[in-house]
């Protein structure tokens, strides 16, 4: 397998960076990472990501923790019958509130394990982070990977798109 070089554009102006990528997502190279000094709606419009999974994992979090309290108030309540004045031993109204909280719970944790899931968190095997300090400041920092082949092309790629070239070993 050839190597994989890592080819960082540096732009000053927002307005380059999503022409950049608009290029970038009809040529050979892969896009790594963007950085910025602040949030950027135009830079995330021409990323043009897809919709977060997140809420189905809070979905069946809620789901299975709304059953899951129903569960667990009919089983206590048959395994120990508490039968006042002629009610019915397994009463839906009361145990809605069961319910209720276990669909709170559950779906705040599908929720963090959805997005620990989808965003592949914790990642121990790319601990080499591909940044360069000038994109706290004043630049938008557009990182790209290509074969080592290839690196000039992708070199070139951003300097005629108005960027400066920084280039990861």
């Amino acid at each position: 397998m050839p190597d994989r070089r890592y080819v960082m554009g540096l732009f000053r102006d927002e307005d380059a960076v999503v022409s950049a990528l608009g290029s970038l997502r009809k040529s050979p190279w892969n896009l790594h990472r963007v950085h910025g000094p602040y949030p950027s709606h135009k830079i995330m419009d021409a990323l043009a990501f897809r919709k977060s999974p997140v809420g189905w994992f809070t979905l069946a979090g809620g789901i299975t923790g709304f059953l899951s309290g129903y569960a667990i108030s009919i089983y206590s309540s048959v395994q120990w019958n508490l039968i006042v004045s002629g009610k019915p031993v397994i009463a839906p109204i009361p145990f809605f509130v069961v319910g209720y909280e276990l669909t709170i719970l559950f779906g705040i944790l599908g929720t963090v394990l959805g997005l620990l899931i989808t965003t592949r968190v914790p990642e121990f095997k790319s601990l080499k982070q591909y940044y360069d300090p000038r994109c706290s400041g004043e630049h938008f920092g557009v990182v790209a990977v290509c074969d080592e082949g290839k690196q000039g092309e992708l070199e070139r790629f951003f300097a005629e798109n108005g960027g400066e070239v920084r280039v990861f070993e």
